[in-house]
């Protein structure tokens, strides 16, 4: 059982930054593929980055690509989402996600969730 809280949400201006935190409880983090997903008001939840149980394989949605950093620290059960460049259409709900094994971009292979953290990038 792996129990997920997120932090560092906000309201940021365009062009801010925020780093998104996502603590893990358990022994056996490194197993764990994470990931973040976000959902907008009145949109589905969407894959945003993904990164391998040993930090070595990352990925990016096209939206957040070059904006985005998705990071973690194994020794302190932690995963983290940087975001640069912040627009307008990045406001949403973020998740952060974990699942034993592979990495996917797909949510529904994942099996442990966070409560979410609102960000919101104002104009």
């Amino acid at each position: 059982q792996v129990q997920l809280v997120e932090s560092g949400g906000g309201l940021v201006q365009a062009g801010g930054s925020l780093r998104l935190t996502c603590a893990a409880s358990g022994r056996t983090f490194s197993a764990y593929a994470m990931g973040w997903f976000r959902q907008a008001p009145g949109k589905e939840r969407e894959f945003v980055a993904a990164i391998s149980g040993n930090g070595g394989n990352t990925y990016y949605a096209d939206s957040v690509k070059g904006r985005f950093t998705i990071s973690r620290d194994n020794a302190k059960n932690t995963m983290y989402l940087q975001m640069n460049s912040l627009k307008p259409e990045d406001t949403a709900v973020y998740y952060c996600a974990a699942r034993r094994g592979a990495t996917y971009y797909s949510q529904n292979r994942y099996d442990y969730w966070g409560q979410g953290t609102q960000v919101t990038v104002s104009s």
